[in-house]
Formats: structure tokens, C-alpha cells, sequence
């Protein structure tokens, strides 16, 4: 492992949720409503809303594939043409470390890691599974921070900055659980990009009804992390003869060709509707989003705001310069990313130990070429570690 001489700050950990993780904590006469288990023709099954729910295709995660082991993959190099299966080589027994914070602390400890943040790997799926119920959808994930908050911790011993589940599906909900998990020490909470799916139908997550959330998250100064998961934009894909069921690594080339990128149409939805202008210290990071949509969304904004300069309360470039932190995959044009919105907004993120992320976290640091010693410093440390600090 990268000894970098400053302590590292990964900004994408994930670990794999306990099978009860959307059970211990819910109400029983809610569970059928909201997540079960289910065998169904001798095989384990994970029910959302009474249906099958394949956006993970083993949720039991036990075995799991083996980390970064499509990391070729994801850069573009499959020269054998292998298919997802031979891609994926064989499936391991599930390390204690993706389930047991101790476990995991000293596996940082060997990895030259000093603090993370840790994201869900089935939650990040679940809104659209249930966006025809906010009630269920509420109820699912009040009772999955409550387990987070029990197994993991907010920010157990100053290094695992677990990110409790909010949706804005029920405005009233999400304030008052943001409070709740505020109060028990969470430094930054998690969303999937998107529109917001309410009763009334979809909503912009900047419409003027959620100022109560994210009026409580500028006041406390955390951070609001859009990571990826289903944000419902398969739906597009329909529209092109797709399929509109979110599979993960059901690969379509489809599916990577097409434009619609959730997280570019959020940001802009956040800057035009003036969340940064009513909440002056909120805070947004995005991360397993890349970041190949940023400079299409920096020329769109550009060309709107000389448009119609009078639509913004200021520049909106320079609102998504000031708010918004970036987590690049590896792959992408970083040194790019870095001179459209600045080192210091610039996220090192290794998806550890997704099969698609870093089986090395630390090597991300090799996809840094060309920049100097301070700058490094700043994505793979200070960056990461001003997130979970109420800005000044």
C-alpha cells in the first residue's frame, strides 16, 4: 500500500448490509409494505413493496465479488470480450470487514487509510422501488439509519463517517429525520441523484417545500452526498426500447451510450432553483457519479446565466464552485475536472470493495500524474476531511 506521507481521507467506502438492515428496525405491520426475505424456488429472495427486487443481484452478499475486479472493465479494456460472469471470475466468502466496523478500522489501518466515508450498497437502490408509497418508503428508511446508526455508528472513533438514507419523498419526514440523525452525530447524509418522487408526483429537490431540510442541513453545516444508485432515469431507456428495471452489471451498451446523466440534471436543478442562494452554507458532494457530465453542465449554465443573468441571485458557476464537491472515477479526465472547478473541490474516491471500484484504494493516486505534491494532498486528504467539518 501508497504510503503518502498525510493521512488519507477515501471519500467512497461502502460496506454491505446486514440481511435485517431494512427489517430489525421497522414496524411489522409495515414489513410487507416495505422490505422482506423470501424463498422462491429454493432460492433467497429480497422482496421490496411484496416484488422481487433485482437491483443487486445477491443481496445476501454471502459470497461477494472480489474488489476492484472490474477495474479494466471500467476503464474501457476488455480485449477477450469476456462476458459479466467470466468477468467476474469467482465470487468470495464475505470478509468481516464489510460488515464489522472493528473489522474494518483495522483493514484500513493495512490499506494506509486514516478516515472514509460509508455509503449503502443495496439502500441506494430502494427509493424507486418504493416510489409509489412514500409511506413505506419513509417508514424503510427510518428504521435502516436506526440499524446503521446501531451496527456502524455516525462517526465511530473519528474515522467511519457512515452517511444515513434520506429521501425528500415526504418533506415533513425527511426534516425531522435529518434532525434526528443529526442529533446523533452524522457528519453527512446520503441521497440519489434525481427527481424527487412525491404523492403529488415528481419535484425538483430544489422546489422552495423542502427549505426545511435543507435550511437544517446549511445550519448544522453537514454535507448532503448525491451518491449514485436508481434514480428512476431507466425510464429513459424505455423510451429507446430499453428496459426500464435497474439490473446491477446487467450491461446494455445502451444503457452507456445514451446521455441522460441524473446527477448533471440535479445540480442543475439545485443551482436554478436557488437551494445555494436561500441556504448560503450547504454543502453537496457527488460521488460514484464521475464526472464526464460536469463540463456539459458548466457551458449550460454559462450560457443561461448570459442569457438571463436576472434568473440567478449570482453567477451559478460560481455557486457550483463554492457547494459542490466532485468524486472522479478513476478513468476520467481529473486534471480536466481540477481546471473547470478547482483542486479544492476535487474528491478521492475509491468504491472500496466494490467489484468496479479500487482493489487498493490508495492506488487511485497512480491516475494523478501530473499534479503537484500540494494538490495531491488536497484530493486524497484535505478535501475528504473539510466534508465532515462545519465549514467556516
Amino acid at each position: 500500500m501508497a504510503d503518502l506521507g498525510f493521512p488519507v481521507f477515501d471519500a467512497d467506502h461502502h460496506y454491505y448490509e446486514a440481511e435485517d438492515a431494512f427489517i430489525r428496525h421497522v414496524d411489522r405491520r409495515m414489513q410487507n409494505r416495505c422490505m422482506q426475505w423470501a424463498e422462491i424456488n429454493g432460492r433467497k429472495r429480497f422482496l421490496v413493496g411484496g416484488k422481487i427486487n433485482r437491483f443487486i443481484p445477491n443481496p445476501t452478499f454471502d459470497p461477494v465479488a472480489q474488489p476492484g475486479i472490474l477495474d479494466q472493465f471500467f476503464r474501457g479494456r476488455n480485449p477477450d470480450n469476456k462476458n459479466m460472469v467470466e468477468l467476474f471470475e469467482r465470487l468470495d466468502p464475505i470478509s468481516p470487514s464489510y460488515r464489522d466496523r472493528d473489522a474494518r478500522l483495522k483493514q484500513l489501518d493495512e490499506q494506509g487509510i486514516d478516515r472514509v466515508l460509508l455509503f449503502p450498497t443495496l439502500g441506494v437502490g430502494m427509493q424507486e422501488s418504493l416510489r409509489e408509497d412514500p409511506e413505506a418508503a419513509c417508514a424503510a428508511f427510518e428504521g435502516f439509519n436506526r440499524w446503521l446508526e446501531e451496527d456502524w455508528g455516525f462517526a465511530y472513533q473519528g474515522r467511519l463517517y457512515a452517511a444515513p438514507y434520506l429521501s425528500l419523498m415526504d418533506a415533513a419526514w425527511a426534516e425531522a429525520e435529518v434532525e434526528r440523525v443529526i442529533a446523533a452525530g452524522a457528519r453527512v447524509v446520503c441521497m440519489v441523484p434525481g427527481p424527487v418522487p412525491t404523492a403529488e408526483g415528481s419535484r425538483s429537490p430544489g422546489d422552495k417545500r423542502f427549505d426545511g431540510f435543507w435550511g437544517r442541513i446549511s445550519e448544522a453545516g453537514i454535507t448532503v452526498a448525491y451518491h449514485s444508485g436508481d434514480a428512476g432515469y431507466r425510464a429513459i431507456n424505455e423510451k429507446w426500447g430499453g428496459d426500464r428495471e435497474f439490473r446491477a452489471f446487467d450491461f446494455n451498451p445502451l444503457n452507456v451510450c445514451l446521455s441522460a446523466e441524473p446527477i448533471h440534471d440535479t445540480l442543475a436543478a439545485l443551482l436554478c432553483h436557488g437551494v445555494f442562494e436561500r441556504h448560503p452554507r450547504a454543502r453537496v458532494a457527488t460521488i460514484e457519479c464521475g464526472s464526464e457530465w460536469a463540463p456539459a453542465l458548466v457551458r449550460k449554465l454559462k450560457k443561461a446565466y448570459g442569457q438571463m443573468s436576472t434568473s440567478f441571485g449570482r453567477d451559478p458557476v460560481e455557486q457550483l464552485r463554492e457547494h459542490v464537491s466532485i468524486a472522479p472515477y478513476y478513468e476520467d479526465d481529473i486534471a480536466g475536472l481540477r481546471d473547470l472547478i478547482g483542486t479544492d473541490r476535487v474528491l478521492f474516491g475509491s468504491d472500496f470493495p466494490h467489484a468496479e471500484g479500487l482493489a487498493n484504494p490508495t492506488s487511485f493516486v497512480e491516475d494523478l500524474d501530473g499534479f503537484t505534491a500540494p494538490e495531491i494532498q488536497k484530493i486524497m486528504s484535505d478535501n475528504g476531511r473539510a466534508l465532515v467539518q462545519p465549514p467556516g
